[in-house]
């Protein structure tokens, strides 16, 4: 088995449309309305923003592959909120559930790690629904914490988490 993790590139818009939306559907089913998951979950609309934020440079974006097929992806960047500017923020992580919990997360993790401690930043956060109870421990598994910041995100509460690098 070759995995490979690689950092996204113009062009690469369908596959990460493709694994945001099938991972939303998988991870946040119940925790989300309908309505809001199928207005999130539009592959068009999505890979339209992936385009643009490719094109835009905003926030770095990987794609860990396994036999060249594309599974997860993740991407971070500077604190978009200017109260934590001096953190990275994880803007998400997200992987096909035919593969959960056999470490690709993981493997995924320790590389957007090493990405924002080599960019210079000390502490990275990253918001998450407070019912998605799956993704809360893997991220306490990998050291993050809850800081007692909270907001409401498509009618479900989201709570932020920190770690220090």
């Amino acid at each position: 088995m070759d995995i490979k993790i690689r950092k996204a590139r113009n062009g690469d818009e369908k596959i990460l449309a493709y694994i945001q939306t099938e991972s939303w559907k998988s991870a946040f089913a119940g925790i989300i309305s309908a309505d809001d998951m199928e207005k999130c979950t539009d592959i068009l609309k999505t890979e339209t923003m992936y385009e643009n934020v490719l094109k835009s440079g905003y926030a770095e974006i990987s794609v860990l592959e396994i036999d060249e097929k594309p599974h997860c992806i993740a991407a971070w960047s500077k604190a978009r909120n200017p109260e934590f500017s001096e953190s990275a923020e994880l803007i998400c992580i997200h992987s096909l559930c035919d593969n959960w919990g056999k470490g690709y997360g993981t493997m995924m993790m320790n590389h957007i790690f090493n990405e924002i401690k080599n960019s210079g930043y000390n502490s990275v956060l990253l918001w998450v629904f407070e019912k998605n109870t799956r993704a809360r421990s893997f991220y306490e598994k990998h050291g993050f914490v809850l800081t007692g910041n909270t907001q409401t995100v498509y009618g479900a509460v989201e709570v932020m988490y920190r770690k220090n690098l």
